[in-house]
């Protein structure tokens, strides 16, 4: 069975005010022709398919044209709520979906209701809210770790009664990788939940995380299938294409007292090791893992990029002058400047080069002047603007500056006034 793990395409998101549903349905026909080119049985969509519980009208009907196309490529939908998701929304109608092959898990309690697709057990454990499931499960605290261990533990006593198994979960397992897109799940201070919950299954397919990581040899985060943050600058997006085999083969042991050899310590050990080494963050192009139930080939299938994003740093005059920056003209760009004094018309300016610009910041260098106390009580509210302007600028407002400012505050007394 070949199984294409995909999660967090937060459907009708935007990039700094930048549309990204082009860019969202370009990923969709990426991802159709992955499917008939990989000949896919399953899609796994490891939550966050929206950006917000009340997903934009454009947002929905990309994700019914997604779903429409994958399973008239031939393959399965199995697909899991996140944290960003309306859970009871996104699972409408989910009993007449499964009549289509698509398979919507969004109520906790169906998590150990396995989808067996093939000989193969999917488990679809939604994003668990601690506090929604603690009194109905009896959980003895209110945390992550609590509400996804007794799920897994579930799921397990079930798997036992099928060849093989596939968990999708939403969460955010101890050490992984956050960027600045996820939205924070903490309880109580704390968000994780360990590795060792995903124990004795074949494959776990994770969302919740932006960037792609591999936690273990059988469990993984896809990532985003594009950069939501200027923090995910330098990743590679896309899926893990899972392929799990209908034997056990026959590989070398893995070595005792090695994660492998503690999970699946038996006679005909499965290796847990690279094909081909992909030199992008330590993660293998192409690896042999091994499940509870076999062996499994996982290859990450990049995705198209859009645009690129970029991050640059440095005076004004040399981002704007220097051909070593050619390359960045084309990218969607975090600038921060450094010019000891803030230049006038900034983002005007750098966008004649990088059209594209989006944010920026200013950190100057050298030595800062020391602050100092400036008297605000008794004093004209515009000389108070013009002090400020002149203290994070270093020099004083033009007079057309001037003018404005002091307009802008006339009408702003103006329309108290009327109030």
């Amino acid at each position: 069975m070949r199984i294409l793990h995909t999660s967090d395409w937060h459907l009708g998101r935007s990039f700094h005010r930048e549309s990204l549903l082009d860019a969202q349905a370009a990923f969709v026909d990426h991802l159709v022709d992955t499917v008939h080119a990989e000949r896919v049985d399953v899609v796994a969509i490891a939550g966050d398919v929206y950006d917000r519980a009340l997903p934009p009208v454009d947002a929905v009907s990309l994700l019914q044209d997604a779903l429409r196309r994958v399973v008239a490529a031939g393959a399965k939908v199995v697909l899991i709520s996140g944290n960003h998701d309306s859970a009871r929304r996104l699972g409408f109608g989910a009993d007449l979906l499964d009549a289509a092959g698509v398979y919507l898990r969004t109520e906790p309690s169906r998590a150990w209701d396995p989808i067996v697709l093939d000989g193969v057990a999917f488990y679809g454990i939604p994003y668990l809210e601690p506090e929604l499931v603690r009194t109905p499960w009896e959980l003895d605290e209110r945390t992550h770790s609590a509400a996804l261990g007794h799920a897994m533990s579930r799921i397990r006593l079930d798997a036992v009664r099928h060849r093989r198994s596939v968990v999708l979960a939403h969460a955010f397992v101890t050490g992984g990788q956050a960027s600045d897109s996820e939205r924070d799940i903490s309880v109580g201070g704390v968000a994780h939940v360990p590795l060792s919950a995903f124990d004795g299954v074949d494959y776990a397919a994770l969302g919740h995380l932006h960037g792609r990581q591999r936690m273990s040899g059988t469990v993984r985060y896809s990532g985003s299938p594009l950069a939501y943050s200027f923090s995910e600058a330098g990743q590679l997006k896309g899926c893990w294409l899972v392929t799990l085999s209908s034997e056990r083969a026959r590989l070398p042991r893995a070595p005792a007292g090695t994660e492998q050899d503690a999970l699946f310590g038996v006679d005909d050990a499965l290796a847990d090791g690279p094909l081909m080494s992909s030199g992008n963050g330590g993660i293998p192009e192409v690896e042999v893992v091994r499940g509870s139930g076999g062996a499994a080939t996982v290859e990450f299938v990049a995705a198209p990029v859009p645009r690129p994003i970029g991050r640059l740093r440095g005076m004004i005059d040399d981002l704007l002058t220097l051909p070593s920056y050619e390359t960045y003209e084309d990218h969607w760009l975090q600038v921060t400047l450094t010019d000891p004094v803030r230049p006038r018309s900034a983002m005007d300016r750098l966008r004649a080069r990088f059209p594209h610009a989006l944010a920026l910041s200013f950190e100057p260098s050298g030595p800062q002047a020391k602050v100092e106390q400036v008297r605000l009580s008794g004093r004209p509210e515009a000389e108070v603007a013009l002090d400020f302007v002149r203290e994070v600028r270093g020099e004083p407002a033009a007079p057309e500056e001037e003018d404005l400012l002091r307009q802008a505050i006339e009408a702003s007394r103006v329309k108290e006034t009327m109030a």
